[in-house]
C-alpha cells in the first residue's frame, strides 16, 4: 500500500513522542544546611540534605577521606594551608602552624600568651588594638586577627559541606562550649560573617548531644534526668538535661511531643585530653634530657617539642587499650633518637590530681540541682578523652555504677545533634520526628543604669538576669528618669569566662532623653518621664540592648463638641452620668471616657444618637496623651571587642585574596596531575612497535591492529615524540609552571591525541550503535504492525455489530478491546527495556602522582532513626518578663 510508509513515519513520530514524555520526571529541589562542631583540636561537619539519592544526615569527609579535620592554619612559602595540609608541616615548621584557633577568639592577649607558652607552641602572638589576640605570620609583615583565622577554618568546613552535598551551603549552626562568654560568641559569629556564612544559631555543645540522644526515644511514659559528661581535648563539662513529653494538638488530635530542658551545666575550661598529654610530654622531656646529658633542655627546641607531642598523643591512645605503650621519636634533637616506654600505671600516677578534678563539674551539677546520684537515669559519655580507662573508673566509683552509658558516638554526637537543630531553623527542610529544646544561658547577668540624678537603689537602677535564663528571650525594663544615661552589662557573681578579669562586657550610651524631657517640660505631665528599655538574649546566647524609648504621658484640656443628651439616651447609654453634673464631674467623665477608648461600646444605635443630641458648641475635656520618642544607642568598646567596620572590610578583602590564591594553587596542582596522567595513559594506549615486542596480552595485539586502521605509523610516532617532549618539560622547566601553562600543554596534546582516540573508539561504538538502532526500529515496526491489526479488527467487529440488533449477543465485548489495548501497551513499554550499547571501557592506567590528589567521597549517617529526625524549640513558663511559651516544630 502506498499509504504504509506515510503511516509508518507518522506512527513512529507519535510513538517516540510518547516514549520521550514517559521518561520525564520532575526533580525536587531542596537546599542543604550544615552543622559545624568547632573544637579546640578537631573540626567535624555534618550535612542535612534531602536531595533524592543522598543520605539525609551525614558526616562530610575531608580530602583524606577522614571524618574529622585538624583545626590548623599554616603559612608556608606564600601559601596558606588548612586542615590536613597544615598538619603535614607541624613537625618541620612548628612556628608556621597556628593551632587552638577557636580559643583565640574573644580572649585577652595576656591570658592566651600564657596558655600558648605552656603548651610549647612557637607561633607568634601579637596584641591587637582591641586588647585581643592576633598572629604574625612567617614574613613578619602581616598579622591576622583571631576572627580572620577562625573565618579561614569555618570557610574550609563549609567547603567540605558544599562538596559533600554537591550544592552551595551557606546556612550553618556552629557548636560552642558552654563556658563561652559574650566576647567569644560575638567574635565567632563575626568570623562566620567574614567567611560569607549565615549563622542560623550558635548552639551549646551539650544541647547538640541532648538532641542526638533524645531524637529516637519516647518520653511519654515517663520523664528522665540525663547527665552528659564530655571531656574533649581542652575542656570538660557536665550538663544535667531533663527529658519529658507534653501534649499538643496536631490536625485536631492530641499527640505526645518529646522535649528536653537543660537544667544546669558546669565546666572546667582547662581540663581535657591535652592536659593528660602535657603530663606525658613533661615526663618524656625530662627523660630525654637525662639521656642527652649535656644540660640542654629539649623544651627550648620548638621542632623537638612538636615531634615529641605528636608521638605522645599516639602513646596516650595506645594506653587506653593496653597496659604498656612504647614511644619512639627519630632524630628528636641534635640527630639523637629517643626511645622509651611507659606503663598505664605510671601514666595514671602522673595524672593523679586530674582524676579528682574530673569529678568537680559532675559534683557541682548534682549539688546545684538538688539531685542525688540515684535520681539520674543515665550518665552519657562523649568526647575523645572519656576513653581513658582511669577516668571511666573514677566516674564509676563516684556514681556507684558498674557500667557507664555510651549510647552516643563520642566524637560525632554533638555535630549530628546540631545538624538536627540546623534543620529545625532552616526554611527549606522538613524532617519527621519532633523534639522540643529549651536551653538556658550559662551565665547570669547584671544590667545597671548610670547617669546624673539617677537614684542608686537596687530596684530602679539594677536588675539581674539569672543563670539558665531561657534562650531566646526578650527582657523589658522601664524606669523613671529624665536625663541621658549609660547602661552596663556585666556577668553576675564570681562565675566569669576563662581569662576575663572584669565582669563588665558591654556599655551603652543612651541619649535623647534629656532633649525629650526639655521639649515636654512645659506640658502638663500626668506621670514622671520614663525610659523603656528592651533587651534580648538571642538563640546564640548573646545579650544586647536592642531598643530604648522615652515615654511621656501628658494631660491636656482639649476642645470637643458639646452634646446635650436626652433623658432616653442618658438612661440607655450612660446610666451613671447626671445631666446636671458640674465642671468637676465633667472632667472626671472625660478622663474616664478617654481611658476606655478602644474598649467595648455601650452607645445606642447611631440613628437614635442623631435624633437625641443637639449641637450646642464646644466644651473642654481633660485627655491623656502618650508620646514615645526613640532614643539613640551607642555601644562602647569593652575588652576584646568586635572588629570595626573598616577592619572588617579590610579583613574580608584579605580573606578573599587568600581564597582566590588557594583556588589557583589547587587548580594548578590538579592540571599538573591531569597532564601527567594524560601522558602516562596515552603512552599506554599508543602501542608502539617497542611496546609490542614486550606485550604478551592478546588485547594489546588487537588494540594495535585497530590503531593501525585509524592512524599511520608516522602519526603515532610523531605523537609519542610530542608526549616525550612535554613529559621532559613537566619535570624540568614545568616544575613551577602556572595553571595556564599546564592547561596549554594539555590542550596541545589533546589536539593531536583526541582525534586519534575518537576514531579508535568509533571502530566499536559506531557498529554497536547501528545494531541498537536497527533492533529498536524492528521493535517499533512490530508494534506498528500489531497496531494496524488492532485497527482492522476494530473496523471488522464494529461492522459486524452494526448488522446485529441490540437484543442479540454482541459481536465483541469491551473486555476483548481492553485486553488487546493492554497487550499493545506492554509492547510499547518493552521497547524502552532494550539495553543501550555499552561504551568501550578501558582499564585505567595507574598513576601514583595523579591519584595522590584525589579522594573518594562516602556518605554516612549517625543512625537509621536520625535519617528522618526533626527538632523543635519549646519553652516553659518563667519570670514575668518572659514571653509566652511556644513550641516551634519542624
Amino acid at each position: 500500500m502506498s499509504s504504509s510508509p506515510i503511516f509508518f513515519r507518522s506512527g513512529l513520530l507519535l510513538l517516540l513522542s510518547i516514549l520521550f514524555l514517559l521518561t520525564l520526571a520532575p526533580t525536587p529541589s531542596q537546599s542543604a544546611v550544615s552543622s559545624i562542631d568547632l573544637g579546640a583540636e578537631w573540626i567535624k561537619v555534618a550535612v542535612v540534605n534531602l536531595k533524592p539519592g543522598q543520605t539525609p544526615i551525614s558526616i562530610a569527609i575531608n580530602e583524606m577521606s577522614k571524618r574529622k579535620s585538624p583545626v590548623l592554619v599554616a603559612f608556608q612559602s606564600g601559601n596558606r594551608l588548612i586542615g590536613e595540609e597544615a598538619a603535614g608541616l607541624t613537625a618541620r615548621y612548628p612556628d608556621r602552624v597556628i593551632s587552638h584557633i577557636r580559643d583565640l577568639v574573644g580572649k585577652p592577649f595576656d591570658y592566651m600568651k600564657s596558655y600558648i607558652e605552656s603548651m610549647y607552641l612557637p607561633f607568634h602572638l601579637v596584641d591587637d588594638s582591641r586588647g585581643g589576640v592576633g598572629v604574625r605570620i612567617e614574613d613578619g609583615d602581616v598579622a591576622y586577627s583571631a576572627e580572620e583565622l577562625a573565618a579561614m577554618v569555618l570557610g574550609f568546613a563549609v567547603e567540605l559541606a558544599t562538596v559533600h552535598s554537591k550544592g552551595r551551603v551557606k546556612d550553618v549552626v556552629i557548636t560552642v562550649p558552654a563556658y563561652f562568654g559574650q566576647a567569644e560568641r560575638k567574635g565567632l559569629i563575626q568570623a562566620a560573617e567574614l567567611a560569607g556564612i549565615n549563622v542560623l544559631s550558635l548552639v551549646n555543645e551539650h544541647s547538640g548531644a541532648a538532641l542526638q540522644y533524645g531524637i529516637d526515644k519516647d518520653f511519654s511514659n515517663g520523664s528522665r534526668n540525663v547527665v552528659f559528661y564530655d571531656m574533649g581535648a581542652s575542656s570538660t563539662y557536665a550538663a544535667l538535661v531533663h527529658f519529658s513529653a507534653y501534649n499538643a494538638k496536631e490536625y485536631g488530635k492530641s499527640v505526645s511531643v518529646n522535649q528536653f530542658q537543660v537544667k544546669d551545666v558546669r565546666w572546667d575550661p582547662q581540663l581535657g585530653g591535652q592536659t593528660m598529654e602535657s603530663r606525658l610530654v613533661e615526663h618524656f622531656a625530662d627523660e630525654f634530657n637525662k639521656q642527652l646529658g649535656t644540660g640542654f633542655d629539649v623544651r627550648k627546641s620548638p621542632k623537638a617539642m612538636a615531634k615529641l607531642k605528636k608521638q605522645v598523643k599516639r602513646t596516650k591512645e595506645i594506653l587506653s587499650a593496653n597496659t604498656m605503650a612504647p614511644i619512639s621519636v627519630e632524630s628528636l634533637y641534635d640527630d639523637r633518637d629517643f626511645r622509651s616506654k611507659i606503663t598505664r600505671e605510671k601514666f595514671e600516677e602522673l595524672c593523679e590530681d586530674l582524676w579528682e578534678k574530673s569529678l568537680i563539674p559532675l559534683k557541682k551539677v548534682l549539688e546545684h540541682s538538688g539531685l542525688k546520684v540515684e535520681d539520674v537515669y543515665a550518665v552519657e559519655l562523649i568526647g575523645g578523652a572519656t576513653r581513658v580507662p582511669r577516668l571511666q573508673a573514677t566516674l564509676q566509683e563516684f556514681l556507684g555504677r558498674e557500667d557507664l552509658d555510651k549510647h552516643l558516638d563520642a566524637d560525632e554526637a554533638t555535630v549530628l545533634g546540631a545538624s538536627l537543630h540546623a534543620a529545625n531553623l532552616s526554611d527549606g527542610i522538613k524532617l519527621n520526628r519532633k523534639l522540643g529544646m529549651i536551653d538556658g544561658s550559662s551565665y547570669g547577668y547584671v544590667i545597671e543604669f548610670n547617669g546624673p540624678d539617677l537614684l542608686k537603689d537596687e530596684n530602679s537602677s539594677k536588675f539581674v538576669v539569672g543563670r539558665m535564663k531561657k534562650v531566646p528571650s526578650k527582657i523589658f525594663k522601664p524606669f523613671s528618669h529624665n536625663k541621658d544615661f549609660e547602661v552596663s552589662l556585666a556577668y553576675e557573681g564570681d562565675l566569669l569566662p576563662p581569662g576575663v578579669a572584669s565582669p563588665v562586657f558591654a556599655q551603652y550610651s543612651v541619649s535623647g532623653l534629656t532633649d525629650a524631657s526639655e521639649k515636654y517640660a512645659s506640658r502638663n505631665l500626668s506621670s514622671p518621664i520614663k525610659a523603656n528599655m528592651q533587651f534580648s538574649l538571642s538563640k546564640s546566647g548573646v545579650l544586647s540592648l536592642d531598643r530604648a524609648d522615652a515615654v511621656i504621658e501628658i494631660s491636656e484640656w482639649v476642645e470637643v463638641p458639646k452634646k446635650n443628651l436626652t433623658v432616653e439616651n442618658s438612661a440607655s447609654g450612660s446610666p451613671n452620668i447626671s445631666a446636671e453634673g458640674g465642671p468637676k464631674n465633667t472632667s472626671e467623665e472625660s478622663i474616664d471616657g478617654q481611658q476606655t477608648d478602644g474598649g467595648s461600646s455601650n452607645t445606642s444605635n447611631t440613628s437614635v444618637n442623631e435624633q437625641s443630641t443637639t449641637d450646642l458648641g464646644t466644651e473642654k475635656k481633660l485627655k491623656k496623651r502618650t508620646f514615645r520618642v526613640p532614643l539613640k544607642i551607642v555601644e562602647k568598646a569593652v575588652g576584646p571587642g568586635m572588629l570595626s567596620k573598616e577592619a572588617f572590610l579590610e579583613a574580608k578583602a584579605r580573606l578573599e585574596a587568600l581564597d582566590k590564591k588557594d583556588a589557583e594553587r589547587k587548580r594548578t596542582a590538579e592540571l599538573k596531575n591531569s597532564l601527567e596522567g594524560y601522558i602516562y595513559a596515552t603512552k599506554e594506549k599508543c602501542l608502539t612497535c617497542n611496546i609490542l615486542f614486550d606485550a604478551l596480552l592478546l588485547n594489546q595485539l588487537e588494540a594495535l591492529k585497530e590503531l593501525e586502521k585509524i592512524s599511520s605509523n608516522q602519526e603515532r610516532q610523531s605523537f609519542i615524540e610530542k608526549l616525550d617532549e612535554v613529559q621532559e618539560w613537566l619535570y624540568t622547566d614545568g616544575e613551577d609552571a602556572s595553571a595556564t601553562q599546564f592547561q596549554e600543554k594539555l590542550d596541545l596534546l589533546k589536539a593531536i591525541g583526541d582525534p586519534i582516540f575518537f576514531r579508535f573508539n568509533e571502530l566499536t561504538a559506531r557498529p554497536a550503535a547501528c545494531e541498537h538502532a536497527r533492533r529498536y526500529l524492528s521493535e517499533l515496526q512490530q508494534v506498528l504492525r500489531d497496531a494496524e491489526k488492532l485497527r482492522k479488527w476494530l473496523d471488522e467487529k464494529e461492522a459486524e455489530q452494526k448488522k446485529i440488533s441490540s437484543s442479540s449477543k454482541p459481536a465483541f465485548t469491551s473486555e476483548e478491546v481492553n485486553e488487546k489495548i493492554l497487550d499493545l501497551q506492554d509492547q510499547v513499554a518493552s521497547i524502552n527495556k532494550i539495553p543501550k550499547p555499552k561504551p568501550k571501557v578501558e582499564k585505567p592506567v595507574k598513576n601514583d602522582t595523579a591519584s595522590s590528589s584525589s579522594s573518594e567521597e562516602t556518605n554516612t549517617t549517625s543512625s537509621e532513626d536520625s535519617q528522618t529526625s526533626e527538632t523543635s524549640e519549646s519553652s516553659t513558663p518563667e519570670e514575668a518578663d518572659s514571653e509566652p511559651d511556644v513550641h516551634d516544630e519542624l
